[in-house]
């Protein structure tokens, strides 16, 4: 009786089920292949299972239903050879591909593969030379995954579009190049009627306040539409203000590109505006904010002024109510007030007043910000970052290049011994089993020992970077903002305050404590803000 096979045919994406591409096993060159064998050893095809777009690195056995179904088959005897076109169609994990094979063959079906035989567990040498198969396969597959992504990087790197669709405001031309499939390859351009509206999106967003629903409204109301020519969605604004490549920086995961001018839609300055904007508006639990709960209405204060004496939030409110205007008597408006929430709610034990006219208010803070600007005026940048953070990040990246340094030694004698494995089992070693493991073990040991130093060095260098880059990016807020001031809209003044302040705590008769998003000490400003 011939011998009864079951096929597996395994790829590990969409484009390999075709003849795409020639130089990966393809599905019909794999079962090509495995008709030929039987063939030639005189068995019979009972049962073909095919596996497409199934990553054998990711997806563990008991997640892929086609092995599921072919260990049922096994279970019940109705076949008595797996046969693959490599062993690596089973699997590429090497904790556990090893032992599915073994199941098989415990459970009385035999394992074959094409190109390197049958796979057998007859000694505890087999079964090494087994696992070192796949522990192979599993590294051939990371190393493809990272050459991939290598390859990815060093294209953005290089200024190099990586593929897919343009994002809104830019657009998709010919570059008159071939890439190794003879097809053409394109380019990002920048497309002015959108990249308007993407600029107008982020200044929206950042300097008045518009949240993305607003955005999307206002847009909406003024006959904007969105590439499709549908309606804008919150959700494309939110997606758009985190896109980097809006700054003229490319990327593709950790990789980016240098500035590309002929890309650059909106400043980096701009851009980490919005970024610092996200992130505060994130945080809904957070009582203390860096950015207005609501930037409509005529006050200059939302979100961040509270009651000195029984720390409530104070809210806008007014007393129904209308007066003349003292600058036109014809104009009639009504008082505006900051009350405390929890004294006008009985929540709070409150012994200060009920509420401040936002008038006053907002006047005192407008003051002392101008004064603020007037002062920052005067400070040269060179005197905020000055020589001594310089030295330091010299010292701290000096570190971090000997670091590297060590680590990639102690990887390169970590391999290496990993490497003499194989041979011993060949018997073409100078070193025996023993020592082999106890210098495999000592390798690992200085080998996660350098990657921890490692990491720390890192983790200074980037706060030192981080503190470096904080202090210039505030510097270049806080001059923007005083340029800026005077001549802006309520809305970009109520989030320039925000920005600059944190929270305004305020006590009878005015007074007031201010506590501020930057340090004014490090900018020279000795300010005492506990004002009356």
């Amino acid at each position: 009786m011939k011998e009864r096979v079951c096929c597996l045919y395994r790829v590990s994406t969409d484009k390999q089920v075709d003849y795409n591409d020639k130089n990966q096993a393809d599905i019909p060159m794999q079962r090509k292949k495995c008709h030929q064998f039987c063939d030639d050893m005189g068995w019979v095809i009972v049962h073909e299972e095919q596996e497409d777009g199934v990553s054998g690195h990711k997806v563990r056995a008991e997640n892929r239903d086609k092995l599921q179904i072919i260990k049922e088959m096994a279970r019940q005897k109705k076949f008595d050879i797996l046969l693959v076109f490599m062993f690596d169609r089973i699997g590429r994990i090497a904790d556990e591909t090893p032992f599915v094979v073994e199941w098989f063959v415990k459970n009385g079906i035999r394992v074959w593969s094409t190109q390197e035989g049958e796979q057998r567990f007859d000694n505890h040498t087999d079964k090494l030379t087994n696992y070192i198969r796949f522990w192979q396969a599993d590294g051939e597959s990371e190393k493809t995954s990272i050459r991939t992504r290598t390859a990815l990087g060093q294209l953005v790197e290089d200024g190099g579009f990586k593929g897919g669709s343009a994002a809104y405001g830019y657009k998709l031309v010919k570059s008159g190049r071939l890439n190794k499939r003879k097809h053409e390859v394109y380019e990002l351009a920048i497309e002015p009627a959108e990249a308007a509206v993407v600029r107008i999106i982020f200044e929206k967003y950042v300097y008045e306040g518009f949240g993305a629903q607003r955005i999307a409204t206002y847009l909406n109301d003024r006959g904007y539409r969105a590439r499709s020519g549908k309606m804008w969605h919150h959700a494309s604004i939110r997606g758009m203000l985190c896109n980097l490549t809006y700054t003229g920086v490319l990327r593709s995961g950790k990789s980016r590109s240098e500035l590309l001018p002929h890309l650059q839609i909106i400043e980096t300055e701009l851009y980490e505006a919005a970024q610092r904007i996200r992130t505060d508006r994130a945080n809904n639990a957070q009582e203390e904010r860096r950015v207005p709960i609501n930037t409509k209405g005529t006050t200059l204060l939302s979100g961040n002024v509270f009651c000195g004496h029984c720390g409530s939030r104070l809210s806008l409110t007014t007393n129904g109510k209308a007066y003349p205007c003292k600058d036109d008597p014809n104009r009639i408006v009504k008082r505006v007030r900051y009350i405390c929430y929890g004294k006008t709610r009985k929540q709070t034990e409150c012994d200060g007043q009920t509420g401040y006219t936002a008038k006053t208010l907002d006047g005192i803070v407008d003051k002392l910000v101008r004064q603020i600007f007037e002062h920052m005026k005067a400070v040269p940048r060179s005197e905020v970052v000055g020589a001594s953070y310089k030295e330091k990040m010299e010292e701290r990246r000096a570190l971090l290049r000997l670091a590297k340094a060590e680590y990639t030694k102690a990887a390169s004698d970590l391999e290496a011994l990993k490497a003499e494995v194989i041979k011993t089992i060949r018997g073409e070693s100078a070193f025996s089993k023993e020592l082999l493991g106890s210098l495999i073990a000592e390798a690992e040991t200085k080998c996660t020992e350098t990657e921890r130093r490692l990491n720390e060095v890192q983790a200074d260098y980037e706060e030192g970077q981080a503190l470096m880059a904080s202090l210039n990016a505030q510097y270049a807020d806080i001059i923007s903002w005083a340029d800026m001031y005077d001549s802006a809209s309520i809305e970009a003044k109520k989030m320039i305050v925000n920005c600059l302040i944190r929270r305004i705590d305020v006590y009878r008769d005015y007074r007031l404590h201010i506590d501020f998003n930057i340090d004014l000490e490090q900018f020279g400003l000795g300010l005492d803000i506990i004002a009356a």
